[in-house]
């Protein structure tokens, strides 16, 4: 006898055909199990935890089964729907039959099988009882098939991207699965982080630290978007990153499905890179692409992937790509007619004065080496804090709105600025007055708001040496050592005084940073929010060869914790990792806590406590308007520390500052020190 109108897809048009109905009807979805490379696993320790007629998930090693308890039988199911991949041990048994809890569907709760001759069942699992244990089948899965997220995984650990922020969730785990197997391969570190934003800060910090990008990893939808503001940090402060992102399924985007964002579009402002991986794409070339952009551009590169292709199987032939023959030497000589200019000018010189910025941050000693020989004072922006100690001979601190008068003083009294590596920003207020050389590798950052008197164009380091070869003996530059040294002990002694007054008040952040640079290691990674606490560091902190991380052009509040998670990541324990922030900017981040204790960071927290906006609230005096929701509820923080699994710490007076902080940095894992202060005191 035949049969037709069987096997119909619920999701398709009915298909028909016929069949001899000689064929077992009643045959499972069972797949062919080779019990010679199976193992049974205890799901259960006594089959009394599973009533009659009830389901429930249960797990054979890394595999999530459905146990089913139906007609005195258990019974197992493959835990995925096989439609929206719901999960069936949450389900119920209704009428004779499990259903899905997600959308309804029916199945045989031992078969598997739907009703009404449908194709779409469910694996069964084989379950046995001993005694009054049930066991579940478990079979050892096959090699693994390599996929396109592999390719991709590969790539990164070739081009020595090799840490990675994010969240793993529901439209990103074929991706996660390649992350992990790099990591179980000791090849990548993952940082499993409680926000995205924060993750994509950890990035941005690390990016400006080393030179190199970190991923930030995050689902489609709000996951992405929760990305964009430490995306936009690293753009704008030149640090190269890379966003991975998951995507809805290819065929439902246009049709506002659950959790859909066009991420290309919408990144197409932050990512100077910005595709879509598909299944036809070149895998490893776009891959190959995104990071030589972040590379070479300081930049953020974007990569998105749609749900359904992360698990495609690809050739097992197709290779990683790598950096081997893509990247071009950045080690660029200014033209001749520019640079001789430029030493002209020099030499015509008696007082010249050196800024640095960021952007020379890795070309330092060069340019401290053409300093002596000048006798020339170097001064540093904001951002550029600590890239000359302020204990050197010609260390002058910061210039600008967070800096010294040290500073100040001496481009007011110079007669020739050599500018490496600065943009010129307003709160840096490098004066337009004076002859200025500007020397940087890219041709965007060379007279960026204004005109400058000679611009060379190419890498700082070699320009400096150049420079210093040019000028050897052909100088007239008198000693400013000496006018150093005095400017240094006329504001340290203004600091002292300072200092003294704020004893009357409480707490002031200039006993803070006093108290911080006695007892921080000279060679600390100090990361910095915005705020108050931030013009305060920048002024009242004495550098040695500490190096700072802070979210420069964008100033976004609460940059301080995440950043000190990518600095960790980047350096591990060989150096001790400090993060300064306000209680506006901590409470942005506060759950990250727990993901320095997750992974022992042994950060070491500060933040100055004065239940207000504090910057703000100077801004409201100092434009005429009234203070206004400026004030903040805040929890205790060291005792939330605690409760983290971190250490707190807590200082209301000046005597108690010393020995709690340095009880802080003795501490062996993540810390945290509160600081109560008085906002009027910066």
């Amino acid at each position: 006898m035949l049969w037709s109108v069987c096997c119909q897809n619920r999701w398709s048009s009915t298909v028909f055909f016929a069949f001899d109905l000689t064929i077992n009807l009643s045959i499972t979805m069972t797949k062919q199990k080779n019990i010679e490379n199976a193992e049974w696993i205890k799901v259960l320790d006594n089959k009394s935890e599973l009533p009659e007629g009830r389901v429930m998930t249960v797990k054979t090693k890394n595999k999530a089964v459905c146990l089913v308890h139906h007609k005195g039988k258990f019974c197992g199911l493959d835990n995925k729907c096989p439609h929206q991949g719901g999960p069936l041990g949450e389900g119920s048994i209704e009428n004779g039959l499990l259903r899905c809890p997600w959308h309804g569907w029916d199945y045989d709760p031992c078969t598997g099988l739907p009703p009404g001759g449908y194709d779409d069942g469910v694996e069964t699992i084989p379950i046995k009882l001993e005694g009054n244990k049930v066991m579940a089948l478990y079979e050892e899965e096959g090699a693994h098939e390599k996929t396109l997220s592999d390719v991709v995984a590969e790539t990164m650990v070739n081009w020595g991207v090799d840490t990675v922020f994010g969240i793993v969730g529901h439209s990103n785990l074929g991706m996660a699965d390649a992350l992990r197997r790099q990591e179980a391969a000791k090849k990548l570190q993952y940082i499993g982080v409680r926000h995205e934003g924060a993750g994509a800060f950890a990035a941005s910090a690390y990016g400006k630290l080393t030179g190199k990008p970190a991923a930030c990893f995050s689902i489609a939808g709000p996951g992405a978007t929760n990305m964009f503001t430490g995306m936009w940090d690293a753009k704008v402060d030149r640090s190269p990153l890379l966003a991975l992102t998951g995507q809805v399924k290819t065929q439902v985007i246009g049709t506002q499905n659950f959790q859909e964002v066009d991420l290309v579009q919408a990144f197409e402002s932050v990512a100077g890179f910005n595709h879509r991986m598909e299944a036809n794409s070149s895998h490893a070339e776009l891959t190959n692409r995104a990071i030589k952009y972040a590379l070479l551009e300081s930049n953020v590169a974007h990569l998105t992937f749609p749900d359904e292709i992360q698990e495609l199987v690809v050739d097992k032939d197709e290779k990683a790509g790598s950096p081997e023959g893509r990247m071009p030497s950045r080690l660029t000589f200014p033209p001749k007619a520019a640079f001789e200019a430029a030493v002209n000018s020099i030499k015509k010189s008696n007082r010249p004065v050196i800024i640095v910025g960021h952007g020379s941050r890795f070309h330092i000693p060069a340019i401290i080496e053409l300093a002596e020989m000048l006798n020339a004072p170097v001064l540093t922006t904001f951002k550029g804090k600590g890239l000359i100690g302020d204990h050197h001979p010609l260390g002058c601190g910061v210039l600008g709105r967070s800096g010294t008068p040290v500073a100040s003083w001496f481009m007011n009294e110079s007669d020739q600025l050599i500018v490496f590596g600065a943009s010129f920003s307003q709160h840096t207020g490098i004066t337009p007055k004076k002859p200025t050389i500007q020397i940087d590798h890219d041709p965007q950052m060379l007279a960026k708001f204004d005109p400058v008197d000679h611009l060379l164009l190419g890498d700082i380091e070699v320009t400096a040496k150049e420079l210093s070869k040019a000028l050897m003996g052909a100088t007239k530059t008198i000693n400013q050592r000496p006018d150093v040294a005095a400017r240094w002990k006329i504001w340290r002694a203004e600091k002292l005084n300072r200092l003294k007054d704020s004893d009357k008040h409480g707490v002031s952040s200039i006993a803070v940073f006093d108290t911080l640079t006695k007892l921080a290691d000279k060679d600390a990674i100090m990361c910095v929010d915005v705020g108050n606490n931030a013009y305060s560091f920048g002024r009242y902190f004495e550098s040695t060869k500490q190096q700072f991380l802070m979210s420069g052009y964008l100033g976004s509040i609460g940059f301080a914790l995440p950043a000190s998670m990518g600095a960790w990541t980047a350096v591990k324990n060989t150096k001790q990792i400090i993060a300064v922030a306000g209680d506006g900017g901590l409470g942005q981040y506060l759950g990250e806590i727990t993901t320095l204790v997750k992974y022992n960071m042994p950060v070491k927290l500060i933040v100055l406590n004065n239940n207000e906006l504090g910057k703000i609230s100077k801004e409201q005096v100092a434009g005429d308007f009234k203070v206004w929701e400026t004030d903040l509820v805040n929890p205790d923080f060291a005792d939330y520390a605690d409760l983290c699994g971190a250490k707190g710490f807590k200082v209301s007076k000046n005597e108690e500052l010393e020995s709690n902080m340095a009880a802080l940095f003795a501490h062996e894992g993540p810390a945290l020190l509160e600081i109560k202060t008085n906002v009027k005191l910066i």
